[in-house]
């Protein structure tokens, strides 16, 4: 899994309604988990934080640092292998 920040307009989610509690926790600390996404042909598609996107959608429009949301990537395998881990050969 790899953790980065996207724009919220490349996050393909379903948006709900979300309580003031919620929207008052993300404009005071940011998202504290990032949210969990799938890398699809136009982007990311949303597999766990609709309740985060869709306040990050309200807030962005007060603020656009609230536009940026920490992702974690569940299928990019591109760094994966031992070359990543710094070790060509395998070592088992």
């Amino acid at each position: 899994m790899i953790n980065k920040t996207v724009p919220l307009a490349t996050i393909q989610f379903e948006k709900v309604d979300v309580s003031k509690e919620l929207l008052e926790s993300i404009r005071t600390r940011g998202i504290a988990i990032p949210v969990r996404v799938e890398v699809v042909e136009n982007g990311y598609r949303c597999m766990d934080g609709k309740k985060r996107l869709s306040a990050c959608a309200v807030l962005g429009k007060e603020d656009p640092k609230f536009l940026n949301i920490p992702v974690m990537l569940l299928n990019d395998f591109s760094k994966a292998g031992s070359a990543y881990w710094g070790n060509t050969q395998n070592q088992h």
